[in-house]
Order: C-alpha cells, then structure tokens, then sequence
C-alpha cells in the first residue's frame, strides 16, 4: 500500500500513526516533492471510484486564484481538473492510500483508513 500524505497535515501523520500501530506496511510518497503525474492522478481517481472535483481542496488559494469553484464538472471538464492537480499538488485532498487489492480511499478519518487496512 502506498499513501500520499504531505507532512504538514495533521491528517496525514494521524494516518501514518494509525498504520504504524497496525504495523501496516506501506510506502509514503510526499506528494508535493514527488508531484503525481496526470496519468497517476487519473489512476488513482479511478482506484477511489472519484471524479477530481471530489479529491480537489477548493479553498485553497491556488484553486482561489485559478477560480476553481466556477469550472463545470462534468466529463468534458475533467482533463481541465486533472491538469490543474499535476501543476498544484497542494490542491490534492490528502491522505490518499492505494489500498493492496486496487483500491483506493481518502484516508481523513480513522474509519476510511482501517477500511483501507481492511482491503
């Protein structure tokens, strides 16, 4: 399992703690130094069963300064969303954990990371 966290998030090292006292093997990749290509954004919206609009954190001030919030949702729009994540990672939802079996979830509360511990 893979999870993506950003340090700074309490989220993220709430998750990292909760696997660890699993003793849950899982590899960490720190999303904004290793940026997500566009093709492992759309994997892993596909792994969540999620479109980019679900996983982009809008209040942001870069989803602020691109004005995110009024951009169509909807297939034609998708690439537009997904090239806008690749360029500013900071605006990926986070933690993400690519769960063994192919799955993926957004790993924000204990439930969904115990779900992905589960797969």
């Amino acid at each position: 399992m893979e999870i993506w966290i950003n340090p700074a998030c309490s989220k993220c090292r709430s998750a990292l703690t909760l696997l660890d006292a699993e003793g849950a093997e899982y590899t960490v990749r720190r999303y904004l130094e290793d940026v997500p290509t566009e093709d492992e954004i759309r994997d892993v919206l596909a792994r969540l069963g999620l479109e980019p609009w679900d996983i982009t954190r809008t209040q942001e001030s870069a989803a602020k300064e691109l004005d995110m919030k009024t951009w169509d949702r909807d297939a034609a729009s998708r690439d537009r969303w997904v090239r806008a994540l690749a360029a500013h990672p900071g605006l990926i939802q986070r933690p993400i954990i690519t769960a063994d079996d192919g799955s993926a979830v957004v790993a924000r509360t204990e439930e969904a990371v115990r779900d992905a511990l589960e797969r």
